[in-house]
């Protein structure tokens, strides 16, 4: 019987005031109120109640305060396919100094998301830039704005709501005080109406954190590219692009993850664009980013940079066909034999995992004597190889069929990837008055 494969001398409280915008003073309520909109309308200030984490190495619990943010986009009636620039105005933080010393100028960095509806949903990331006056002991924290753009895919009304911001401190320390909202989403503080248009693209890209030290990685993720076009991701300045860049390949669904890193200190953005140069026709992005510092170079010293590239997640097979032992005509019984073994490299990076599945077509004979594909069954094993961020699991043992199963898959997560070799030991129960006669069927592997 052969089946054919295919293929943290002084207290605590002046660190919390070294430690910059860390330690959190809950303010009064906010200033206004607004509510959601059907009609693009000039923007208004709202308040939503937040939940603030300040680093543990400040020795405040969290604070539930009141934001007052505001809204405000460059075009409130765009049409489907325009690029749509936001700004988030953080007024009234949920916090305040809470002791006498004065802390120094531009030393924080805020980062954040506004939440979009009605007609259009998901996330703007926005970033705002390194700078912040000084802040008198016991004085309240300044206001602060952050921008980003979105492509607007569908006509109507599409709201837009303040979402999480993160303020991050360079002083002393790296230090990062997120601020979520509490029972979002929060009220409506603008809303844009856009009418039909041409042509969407709908590429889309997506970071895995909107900020960074001078060379820490980004996971950057799209999807919706051209299946099997090559992808570069790229740092923007601007509008010029910067040297940091990356490539990956999309995948059948058109779906691709890469990591880049970012040095360069003027990033104010990352792109993701099919060909050799950026298109907005078949790219996706800006999306905020900014760099909150470090990569210095001291005198006397070289900066040495280097790049790994993403690779692919591919499979191969220790040849193409397997030869089961024979049965007896009027016994049956079952006809075995062992998968020729199936090597998966994973070398794409990223948090996703894979999953390796098969299926059979019936056994043809002769005279068109046929034995159920449901008959086949399997016992799947999977090796791991030393040092691989990811371990293999192998799919239960039972029956392959024509529908299919799990031979073996690794799962999501952080860090994903190496090298894996599958194996089975197969069996296909024969009925005992099968005619006499070769059988043959087509096993089918598909990793995704």
């Amino acid at each position: 019987m052969r089946p054919t494969m295919r293929r943290s001398t002084e207290p605590r409280r002046r660190w919390a005031a070294a430690l910059g915008i860390t330690a959190f003073v809950v303010t009064g309520g906010g200033l206004l109120g607004g509510p959601a909109h059907a009609a693009a309308t000039a923007s208004v200030a709202v308040d939503f109640p937040t939940h603030c984490i300040p680093p543990p190495i400040a020795g405040i619990p969290p604070i539930d305060g009141t934001t007052t943010a505001q809204i405000t986009v460059d075009d409130a009636t765009p049409q489907v396919g325009d690029t749509v620039a936001v700004t988030y105005t953080v007024v009234v933080p949920a916090a305040s100094n809470p002791v006498d010393l004065a802390l120094p100028a531009d030393i924080m960095t805020p980062t954040g998301k506004v939440t979009l509806g009605g007609a259009q949903s998901g996330d703007v990331t926005v970033a705002g830039p390194k700078k912040n006056p000084p802040v008198p002991g016991k004085g309240a924290f300044p206001s602060f704005s952050m921008t980003g753009t979105f492509t607007v895919t569908a006509p109507g009304a599409i709201t837009l709501s303040p979402g999480d911001y993160n303020i991050h401190t360079s002083y002393i320390m790296e230090l990062d005080t997120p601020c979520t909202v509490t029972g979002p989403p929060a009220p409506v503080s603008e809303t844009v109406v856009a009418t039909g248009g041409g042509q969407v693209n709908e590429r889309a890209v997506q970071l895995s954190a909107a900020s960074g030290q001078a060379g820490d990685e980004v996971t950057v993720t799209g999807t919706k590219f051209t299946p099997g076009a090559g992808i570069t991701v790229a740092g923007r300045d601007g509008d010029a692009q910067t040297g940091d860049t990356a490539t990956a390949t999309a995948d059948g669904s058109g779906a691709f993850t890469a990591r880049l890193a970012v040095s360069d200190p003027d990033t104010t953005g990352i792109v993701a664009y099919e060909g050799g140069a950026w298109d907005a026709e078949k790219g996706a992005g800006p999306l905020a980013y900014t760099v909150t510092g470090g990569g210095e170079i001291p005198d006397g010293s070289q900066q040495l940079t280097t790049t790994v590239r993403a690779g692919t997640l591919s499979m191969t097979q220790a040849g193409d066909s397997v030869q089961l032992s024979g049965v007896d005509f009027g016994r049956g019984g079952a006809s075995t034999g062992d998968l020729r073994t199936v090597t998966v490299e994973d070398f794409r990076g990223g948090p996703a995992g894979w999953s390796l599945t098969g299926k059979v077509t019936d056994f043809k004979g002769p005279g068109g004597a046929r034995i159920s594909a449901d008959a086949l069954g399997w016992t799947p094993s999977c090796a791991t190889k030393p040092g691989s961020p990811s371990t293999c699991a192998a799919g239960s043992a039972g029956a392959v069929g024509s529908a299919g199963a799990t031979l073996a898959s690794t799962p999501d997560g952080a860090a994903t990837g190496g090298e894996f070799t599958v194996d089975a030991g197969l069996s296909l129960d024969v009925p005992a008055f099968t005619g006499a006669g070769s059988y043959a069927g087509v096993l089918t592997l598909t990793l995704t």
